[in-house]
């Protein structure tokens, strides 16, 4: 029996009526390179579109991104050889027609980029300038700024879409829940917006089609690289509408944030992982290569088996971070290839070309999300999702490097071409037959936190996971008032819900997901949670084993 058969989650968010309603035909919630990238699509199509974003356009995690975008642009790469490595990272769940059709489209994704004003790093013969990331067996990786990769993508899609006037951007919008007809099609979303119409701003937005673009869930746990926006909105809205959302056990922890006096537990800086491409060697505190011997690309295996060797570093010592030692690098080549980085780190008071960088493996990326078939079509008629919000099938138990962007990118693609082919006329929005709505405190987010980096974090267990269940079980008994904060903690339950519950089922090690109490991976469990939430407000589960 799951630990979390007690707890009830709300199957839509205690919210005032809508004061005010738009329409469009086209609405994308977010505005990373999913999103942006699906609206400039869409509009090729000729279609109206709304984008909706939670603070301002540039505030998610596109432009945090240091590493780069994965492709195979060298003659002498080839898709097949991108596809075995995003296999083998994605430790046997990953979707070989998925993986398929990001390492064949990805190349022309990439010129499009460009062809819309991105600007990647050269070398002086004018060629792009190709590095290679944990996981990848060759140079792929296309980078700006030497590790500004995410703010120059970032850049170049803002700057079109503000040359477009038929994209309508609503920024400072916190999205609420989804509008569906009655043949059960997604017809709109309500939303709230920071000055806008009745005195909690809160207004619907009908369309066609909706494209969930949210981004990550990286805020349920203390220690993430995701940006404060990154509370799981767009899978929580799935999840109330009755959409299903798989493997969101598999949060991939980045092996290498920054850990120093003075960095805010809202957002550990990232060192990217390029920095070990380039040559830069994990230590402990005795100065030895801890993962050599471990793996055979050592600092370059997948993130999961990095990760789980700097956690085995620090329970065996007792200490909070290792280290990485870049220091042989040199001066100038560090602040040429890595300026960002050496400004982060040295404004925090640490110098990478004269000294160690102290690290430790934070929440990063959810390999899971809402989902979806190769056309983004979630298992909502009209509802799309792509980027992380999303699980295509691309990434399996464990993202491989700089394939996120990429994703991103292709899928946002097909969405928008499936969208064109065939979008009906506007409908109505059908009565609510959900009971009413509610939302937890504000308070409970960062106990929440703290919770889940304890008991669901790297290192899982079915006592670590059940003692977390009864946490969030409590945490769910409490009700507050509707605002901006309390929705937020409501879509952290929920998210928070729905991952221990996958981690509590999954008795197996497999990628991202480390159970200590079952410590090898397992044939039976070759396969996808499915999550939904039923009538009663309570999740979940099916199993679907691999094809």
């Amino acid at each position: 029996m799951s630990p979390l058969a007690d707890l009830r989650l709300p199957r839509r968010l205690a919210a005032p009526e809508p004061g005010w309603t738009e329409s469009t035909d086209v609405l994308v919630v977010g505005s990373g390179i999913a999103g942006l990238t699906a609206a400039l699509h869409l509009r090729e199509q000729g279609l109206h579109v709304t984008v909706v974003t939670k603070v301002n356009i540039d505030d998610g995690s596109t432009r945090w991104a240091q590493g780069g975008i994965a492709a195979v642009l060298d003659p002498l790469d080839t898709p097949e050889a991108h596809a075995f490595d995003t296999e083998i990272a994605g430790v046997g769940l990953c979707d070989p027609a998925a993986v398929r059709v990001l390492v064949e489209e990805g190349p022309a994704r990439i010129k499009e980029l460009m062809r819309l004003g991105a600007e990647f790093d050269r070398n002086a013969d004018g060629s792009l300038m190709l590095t290679r990331e944990g996981g990848h067996r060759a140079d792929r990786i296309v980078h700006a700024g030497g590790d500004a990769t995410g703010a120059e993508v970032q850049r170049a899609l803002h700057d079109a879409v503000r040359r477009d006037p038929w994209i309508r951007l609503v920024e400072h919008a916190l999205v609420l829940d989804l509008l569906r007809s009655a043949d059960g099609r997604a017809c709109g979303i309500t939303l709230h917006v920071l000055g806008e119409g009745t005195e909690d701003g809160v207004g619907a937005i009908l369309s066609r089609a909706v494209v969930l673009a949210t981004g990550g869930m990286g805020q349920i746990f203390a220690s993430t690289t995701n940006p404060a926006v990154s509370t799981g909105d767009g899978v929580a809205l799935a999840l109330r509408a009755g959409a299903t959302v798989t493997d969101v056990e598999f949060v991939q922890f980045h092996p290498t944030s920054f850990v120093t006096a003075g960095v805010t537990s809202v957002q550990r800086p990232l060192i990217s992982e390029a920095l070990r491409g380039e040559g830069a060697h994990l230590v402990d505190e005795t100065g030895t290569r801890f993962m050599v011997g471990r793996h055979e690309l050592a600092e370059l295996a997948p993130r999961d088996i990095v990760a789980k060797g700097i956690h085995r570093v620090l329970r065996a010592t007792g200490a909070d971070h290792v280290y990485l030692d870049a220091r042989h690098l040199g001066k100038e080549f560090l602040e040429h290839r890595f300026p960002t980085i050496v400004a982060s780190t040295r404004a925090a008071g640490v110098d990478p070309a004269t000294e160690l960088i102290p690290v430790a493996p934070a929440a990063h990326y959810a390999s899971g999300g809402v989902r979806t078939d190769l056309h983004g079509r979630t298992s909502i008629p009209g509802l799309y999702a792509c980027g992380e919000v999303a699980c295509t099938g691309v990434h399996g138990a464990n993202r491989l490097a700089s394939n996120s962007l990429l994703e991103g990118l292709v899928f946002s693609r097909r969405i928008a071409d499936d969208i064109a082919r065939d979008l009906p006329p506007q409908a109505d929005p059908a009565p609510v037959t959900a009971e009413p709505g509610w939302v937890v405190p504000p308070a409970i987010r960062a106990e929440l936190q703290r919770t889940m980096t304890r008991g669901a974090g790297v290192l899982r267990s079915a006592d670590s996971l059940a003692a977390t269940a009864k946490e969030l079980t409590r945490l769910g008994e409490q009700r507050d008032t509707p605002r901006n904060s309390a929705w937020e903690s409501t879509n952290l339950l929920t998210v928070a819900t729905a991952l221990v519950a996958s981690a509590y089922a999954r008795r197996e090690t497999r990628g991202c997901h480390w159970r200590e109490d079952y410590p090898n991976a397992a044939d039976e469990w070759r396969g996808h949670l499915l999550d939904s939430i039923d009538r009663r407000g309570t999740l979940t589960q099916a199993f679907a084993e691999m094809a």
